[in-house]
């Protein structure tokens, strides 16, 4: 069954918040916290070791409620089921949206055209352990006889980011095995990987759900030319796994039928990492570590799921990503990781939140009237802070941001960490109450400033202060907490999406490009250019000459 269609703003819930937002735009944070004393508790949520602080958001009571009103409006609750019982909610694919079966239960019964698809899943789960088992044990061999000792993942857009993510996060739980990831087509890129790693005891794993991907063909096609530098056609088998469909392609590629491991269509690609595509990421920490991240974001599936909405983190943050983004016209969010392992989490959800969400077409196939998506961006604090906090503490632009920290280092630093979580603490406090220009002065006065300079220098250091941000404090970086995390933020996706009125699941916008470019390859292969427009054709002819 399909998604409702409504169109958001014809509903009475988005009516009485444009009317609660006039009302209520020029409301100060710290104005709501001396009023209510209780604010912290009320919007505040607990779940297993997640902790999400919401009460420096510029939300009351009434906002929380007309939200959630919106959220029944368009019948989310109805979605969410559609979502999770396997129903065609990607309409313009044809396809179900269930990267959520990947990391389901045993004994659940998933149906995608009537065929319970968790069976199929766990024959996949068990592969995985079994192929990864054997590399980290020294069991499974290179040609020469010599253990594998590094590990190359080939692909691209999902089939990279997900893998690369989760194994710079999950690094504390590394074993012997190093990992490398080949994605952009930029051949220089290829062969400083290649420059690092030796044909006998190096194992490829090229991800491509249909084995055409240009990039990563190509980077397959160039590793392979280098392996059979030294080794052997026979010798194919030892080294490459594939994670795709088109079987024909995997052998003539001379992959053996035991290192194929499947894909279904009823995975997106940027929410894959839970599937195959992972191969890299059990490798690297284990498959035991792998199974207890498809755990951890299999209770997030469940909260999300079944809890409440008023107590239901992944909607609690989509709700509010709407009020900032459609009310407040808050074209960007930032996510600031405060530990380093998760330096690339803002870039993987760059992908996942922006190509999912990034659509001007509604789910009746008429342009919206009102802002999509979000633009997303991060690094991890305290490096933020040194670098683009300036923008959100006294730029021109209204930023919510997410504030995701841990109540324990993995190493156990207490300095290092203690150091670390003040810095988390202050900023979104700084950011909420800002500094007045009684308060700017004082603190000249204090120092001994001359009132003439003082008056001059006064403005520069205001801070305006009232600036949203949610705190997500977690007890532990774990493979368990990262995969709740990581579904938390899916289903964030899918919340905004349903809100939306678009088709969050599919991605026609990366396609242009794409096709062009086979076009333009052969102009600059070719002796002859076809026909472009006049800077395009400019361009081609320099790069030519």
């Amino acid at each position: 069954m399909s998604l409702e269609n409504i169109n958001p703003t014809t509903t009475s819930a988005w009516r009485k918040l444009s009317e609660h937002y006039n009302q209520t735009k020029g409301q100060q944070l710290k104005d709501l916290f001396e009023k209510d004393p209780k604010r912290a508790t009320a919007f505040t949520r607990q779940w297993n070791d997640f902790l999400l602080d919401f009460s420096k958001n510029r939300i009351t009571n009434n906002t929380l409620e007309l939200l959630l009103e919106l959220a029944d409006d368009v019948k989310l609750a109805d979605a969410i089921t559609k979502y999770f019982e396997g129903d065609s909610i990607n309409e313009t694919e044809g396809r179900a949206v269930l990267h959520t079966a990947l990391r389901a239960g045993k004994d659940e019964v998933i149906l995608v055209d009537g065929v319970n698809v968790v069976p199929e899943v766990y024959e996949v789960r068990n592969h995985i352990r079994e192929f990864s088992e054997s590399v980290i044990s020294g069991e499974k061999k290179g040609y020469t006889g010599k253990t594998i000792t590094d590990v190359v993942n080939i692909g691209i857009g999902g089939s990279d980011l997900g893998p690369v993510m989760v194994t710079e996060a999950l690094k504390y739980y590394k074993n012997h095995l190093r990992t490398h990831f080949v994605s952009n087509i930029d051949g220089d890129h290829v062969q400083e990987i290649l420059k690092e790693l030796n044909p006998e005891t190096t194992l490829f794993i090229i991800v491509s759900k249909t084995f055409t991907t240009q990039e990563t063909l190509t980077n397959a096609l160039t590793i392979k030319e280098w392996f059979l530098q030294k080794a052997s056609v026979a010798d194919i088998v030892h080294h490459f796994a594939a994670v795709s469909t088109n079987t024909e392609k995997i052998a003539e590629f001379g992959i053996a039928p035991e290192n194929v491991f499947p894909m279904w269509d009823w995975v997106g690609g940027r929410f894959s990492l839970w599937s195959a595509v992972g191969l890299s990421v059990a490798l690297a920490i284990g498959p035991q570590h792998f199974e207890e991240l498809l755990e951890g974001a299999h209770e997030m599936d469940t909260h999300f799921k079944t809890a409440e909405f008023k107590d239901n983190i992944p909607v609690l943050m989509g709700l509010l990503s709407i009020w900032y983004n459609n009310f407040y016209k808050a074209e960007t969010e930032a996510i600031i990781p405060y530990t380093q392992y998760l330096s690339r989490f803002s870039a993987y959800f760059q992908q996942g939140i922006m190509e999912s969400n990034g659509k001007s077409t509604d789910r009746n196939g008429k342009p919206v009237t009102y802002q999509t998506g979000t633009i997303i961006w991060g690094e991890p604090g305290t490096n933020a802070q040194h670098a683009f906090f300036q923008l959100i503490h006294q730029g021109t632009k209204l930023i919510p941001a997410d504030f995701i920290g841990f109540k324990r280092s993995l190493y156990g630093n207490t300095d290092h960490h203690q150091k670390l979580m003040a810095n988390f603490f202050a900023q979104t406090e700084a950011l909420m109450n800002g500094k007045t220009a009684n308060e700017v002065r004082e603190e000249l006065l204090a120092k001994g400033m001359e009132e003439k300079a003082i008056k001059k220098l006064v403005p520069f250091k205001v801070f305006e202060g009232n600036k949203p941000t949610n705190t997500l404090l977690i007890d532990k970086l774990t493979p368990a907490s990262l995969g709740a995390l990581i579904a938390l933020y899916e289903h964030k996706i899918f919340v905004q999406g349903v809100l939306w009125n678009i088709f969050s699941y599919d991605q026609w916008g990366v396609e242009l490009g794409k096709q062009l470019a086979t076009t333009t390859l052969k102009d600059i292969e070719g002796s002859e250019i076809s026909n472009h427009d006049t800077s395009t054709l400019q361009l081609l002819q320099y790069f030519k000459k």
